[in-house]
Formats: C-alpha cells, sequence, structure tokens
C-alpha cells in the first residue's frame, strides 16, 4: 500500500502536477521503512519543489537531504559520493533564488567532505562558490580558505572568475586580475545562475580589488587604480573616498596630487595568531560532530547486528544444609 503512494506520486511528477507529487512524496518518505525508496522520494519532493518554484520549502528539503545522505551508510564511497555530486548541482537551483542561497552555498560547499567532492568530481563548481564568497562581504574571512582551493584545483580547472582570485591573492598581479575582472562581466551575463548577479559582484570584486592594492601600496594614484577598475575618473575618485570611509581604512586623500596615502598598520603579533587560528574552532566543531555521528551509527549497526543473547538460568541450590 506504501509502495503505490510511492509510484502515484511519480506519476503526479511525470504529469507535471508538483505540488501533487511533492505532498506525495512526503507522506510516503514519512511512513516509508526502505532508506534507499525514502531517499528517492526525497530527491523527488525537492525536484517538485525546485519546478514549483517554492524556494523556501526547497532550501528546508535540500537540508534534510544533505544531512540524509551524510548519515546514510551507502554500499560504496562512489554511490555516496555520486549523491554528493547531485547535491552539489541540485543546490544551486535553491541557493541563487533563496533570500540566505548565498550564505548557504558558502556553509555546505566549504564544508571538508564537499570540498573534496568539489576537488575530485566537479571542480566547475568553485565557479559558484567563488562568485558567492565575492558577493558576500559578511563571508570575507572565507576567502584565505577559497584561495587555497583554488590553487589546489588550478590544473584540472580554470575559467575567469577562478583567475582573478587567483591573480589577485596569489600571484599579486594586478593588470592581470583586472584584465580577468572585465572577462568575468561577460562569462556572468551568460551564465544561468549567476546573469543576475553581474552588477552586484563587480561591485564587491572592485572592493576586494581595491582593499588588495592598499595593502601593498603606501602611496596610491587614484587616476591609476580607476583605469585598472575601468571606471571613469570622476566615478572612480567618489567611488575610492566611499571605500575608505566604509571600510575604515586608515588612509588620507591628497586631491592636489590625486593620490590616496596610507598609513600602514601592524597587527600584534597575538592579533594575528587569534585570526590564524579563528577558522579552528569551527572546523573542530565540525569534525568533532561527524565522528559523533559516525560513531551513534556505528553503535547501532553493531547492536543491531548482535545477537540477542538469553540470560543463563539461575542455578537452584539444592546442595543440603549440614545439621549443626
Amino acid at each position: 500500500m506504501v509502495l503505490e503512494l510511492y509510484n502515484f506520486g511519480q506519476l503526479q511528477y511525470s504529469s507535471g502536477n508538483y505540488g501533487g507529487s511533492a505532498d506525495i512524496l512526503l507522506h510516503f518518505s514519512i511512513l516509508s521503512t526502505d532508506p534507499e525508496l525514502t531517499l528517492s522520494a526525497m530527491w523527488g519532493k525537492l525536484a517538485s519543489e525546485i519546478l514549483f518554484g517554492n524556494w523556501e520549502v526547497a532550501y528546508g528539503d535540500l537540508m534534510k537531504l544533505r544531512e540524509t545522505i551524510d548519515k546514510t551508510h551507502f554500499k560504496s564511497p562512489t554511490e555516496q559520493l555520486q549523491q554528493r555530486v547531485w547535491l552539489l548541482h541540485w543546490s544551486l537551483f535553491v541557493f541563487f533564488n533563496h533570500p540566505q542561497g548565498r550564505d548557504g552555498i558558502v556553509e555546505t560547499f566549504m564544508l571538508q567532505h564537499y570540498v573534496s567532492t568539489i576537488q575530485n568530481a566537479c571542480p566547475w563548481i568553485l565557479r559558484y562558490l567563488a562568485a558567492a564568497v565575492v558577493t558576500n562581504r559578511r563571508k570575507r574571512g572565507i576567502m584565505q580558505d577559497l584561495v587555497k582551493i583554488i590553487e589546489q584545483v588550478a590544473y584540472m580547472y580554470r575559467d575567469p572568475v577562478t583567475e582573478f582570485i587567483e591573480a589577485l591573492y596569489v600571484d599579486f598581479d594586478f593588470d592581470r586580475a583586472a584584465q580577468k575582472l572585465d572577462e568575468c562581466e561577460a562569462v556572468l551575463e551568460n551564465d544561468f545562475f549567476l546573469t543576475h548577479a553581474v552588477d552586484d559582484f563587480i561591485e564587491n570584486a572592485r572592493f576586494f580589488f581595491a582593499e588588495v592594492y592598499c595593502r601593498i601600496h603606501k602611496r596610491i594614484d587614484m587616476a591609476g587604480l580607476t583605469s585598472r577598475l575601468s571606471m571613469k575618473q570622476e566615478d572612480g575618485e567618489k567611488w575610492m573616498v566611499k571605500l575608505i570611509r566604509e571600510s575604515r581604512m586608515d588612509a588620507k586623500v591628497d586631491f592636489k596630487e590625486n593620490t590616496v596615502i596610507m598609513n600602514p598598520s601592524y597587527n600584534p603579533v597575538y592579533q594575528q595568531v587569534i585570526e590564524r587560528t579563528r577558522g579552528l574552532v569551527f572546523r573542530s566543531q565540525v569534525l568533532s560532530g561527524a565522528m559523533e555521528k559516525r560513531s551513534n551509527s556505528a553503535n547501532k549497526d553493531e547492536q543491531k547486528q548482535k545477537p540477542k543473547q538469553q540470560r543463563p538460568a539461575r542455578q537452584r541450590n539444592d546442595t543440603p544444609v549440614a545439621a549443626q
């Protein structure tokens, strides 16, 4: 009877009734005791919500599916890798249509097992991770981790987005970074998921460009910097002044010579240690949680496989008591 519910949900999906198929597959996943069919029903419900355009529910289904894939013991590691590859690709529809999608894509794609999945199976996903990090300044602390991933995958995959970050943070080649930034605009305009984020990406990429440029140079020619960023001189000067105010840089603007004078500031040693080890706490928590989940699931499997031992019958003490 429960299997008929699964088949009926498939029929509704094939007929284009995505709202009905989502409801039916939801009820099936609750009633089913077959792990494989339950996982298949979760994929079907996620697909129905995506096609129906219900992004809020699809976001929640995506997180549940990610958790299920991580907890499930598959027949082979290849099968689990395939499930994670599918999840990375399907999640693009959700993340780039949900209001909190840019936070979600960074949090999901930067998990260690998903980083390994990207490096081994689908390095082209780095374009979307890089775009999400650049357009989300609240996640700017992850930029160094992203740079390491891009360096490791550079021999397999490159595109203007990853090459812009590599030129800026690895080679410190500002001419090449400016060239790649121009190429990024054309690439993003033709990308299905990123076409609506072109202006936001270019604006934030200029911010990162100027930030790195100001860290290295003590005296900055505003005309040269604005030309590298493909901006008019008047607009570039206003943008630079706004950048200094927003980022609270220790700098002075000399309008007579049209330059920006940077006052270098050096962090104390203890502050550098804190910044370098800040990510270790989060990684340790993730590793600890993963180990705890794995140990709990292993204990459950052992308990299921362990045969029930019958308690030995209590022997009666029939030894006669010696008469005193």
